[in-house]
């Protein structure tokens, strides 16, 4: 590669990021090509205990940042994730399921991708060394001081994300750092560090693997435990589920049954009246309220369904 090429990518030839746990050449696979399919297939399942040992030890950050997350959700804050390559596309996977599994808007959860859309279809890799595009890419969807960001950095040298945790700090937001290196390894500017050693991959420097698996485990809980927390689930169901096609339809008319004993024509009466929303006709059957009641009394108790039913004297089983 000439100079001139590396001059576009903000690199220089003596770049060395060999040190970093996430680039480091693991032992055991180092016949990895010449392994039959089942020790191949073997070896991978055995390396992906990995992961979870890594979420593990991370327990007390990834509390801190739910806490934190909610915290700022309630009084109108959201949420970003920001990344290049295979870190943003998890933040924007994450961020995208929201909507369905929670029925929250979309802007309240937002993946931001260095080099946007096209880079979720087509590697744009490079734009991961402009650390001012993290900034410009967050004020462009008018980060602010109350909002959250995570930013999600495998190897914790990337200086989009670099830049756009720097700027967050600058203003005041919430800082999250989602690395997959030591702290002595790369500092990355934030309040709360979430680190989660994987270890070297089994193809060398490929963080789509074990870097992945974990950064997807915990992206999943502090987006699951967030939502828990903002009352969006009942027990174990999500409740905050709209009934917008037929997949959704089945699994609210049977979240009626199983909490409320609706039978399936009283279920698909009270869905219809609540313009698909479940949280709004459970209140309507078990408070015997209209819809308009109903969805006044989920305000009254900033949409928890569980606190609005028992300040009138009602409970789900």
């Amino acid at each position: 590669m000439s100079n001139k090429t590396l001059s576009n990518f903000n690199l220089q030839p003596s770049d060395n990021r060999g040190h970093l746990l996430t680039e480091q050449v693991n032992p055991r696979s180092d016949c990895l090509d010449q392994l039959n399919t089942e020790d191949l297939v073997t070896l991978f399942c055995d390396e992906d205990r990995e992961p979870q040992r890594a979420v593990a030890a991370a327990i007390p950050e990834l509390i801190e940042a739910v806490e934190a997350i909610t915290g700022r959700l309630r009084i109108g804050g959201r949420l970003f994730y920001l990344g290049a390559g295979t870190s943003g596309r998890l933040g924007v996977l994450d961020a995208a399921e929201c909507p369905p599994t929670f029925c929250s808007d979309p802007d309240l959860v937002q993946g931001v991708l260095a080099g946007g859309a096209p880079a979720l279809l087509r590697s744009s890799e490079g734009l991961e060394d402009l650390e001012h595009a993290g900034q410009k890419d967050l004020e462009d969807r008018d980060f602010g001081s109350v909002d959250c960001l995570v930013g999600i950095a495998a190897g914790g040298t990337t200086p989009y994300v670099k830049g756009g945790l720097a700027y967050a700090e600058q203003i005041n937001a919430l800082a999250i750092a989602i690395s997959c290196v030591p702290l002595e390894q790369a500092v990355l500017p934030c309040s709360i560090d979430i680190r989660l050693l994987t270890g070297p991959e089994l193809l060398t420097g490929s963080t789509r693997l074990k870097a992945g698996t974990a950064t997807k485990m915990a992206l999943n809980i502090l987006s699951t435990c967030v939502m828990v927390r903002l009352g969006k689930v009942f027990g174990n169901r999500m409740v905050d589920v709209a009934a917008s096609n037929s997949k959704l339809m089945d699994r609210a008319l049977r979240i009626l049954r199983d909490l409320a004993d609706i039978d399936r024509d009283h279920g698909l009466e009270l869905l219809k009246l609540s313009d698909g929303s479940v949280k709004v006709a459970l209140v309507m059957a078990v408070g015997r309220l209209d819809a308009d009641a109903a969805r006044e009394l989920l305000l009254d108790h900033d949409n928890h369904l569980r606190i609005a039913l028992a300040s009138s004297g009602h409970y789900l089983h």
